[in-house]
């Protein structure tokens, strides 16, 4: 039954751009920040392509 459970939590990883080569990379909270492949630690966040709109009153 835990298998089950854990299969419907969705993951916390967000995908990161590497600065220096360009490969994306998942990475999870409490994971130090650097690239994969080439060990470069400058990332950026991947952005969405969901619009977003915000209701300003």
């Amino acid at each position: 039954m835990e298998s089950s459970r854990s299969s419907l939590t969705p993951k916390l990883s967000t995908i990161y751009i590497c600065a220096e080569c360009y490969h994306n990379n998942e990475i999870c909270p409490k994971e130090p920040i650097r690239c994969k492949e080439c060990g470069y630690r400058v990332m950026f966040k991947k952005r969405i392509r969901k619009l977003i709109v915000l209701d300003a009153r």
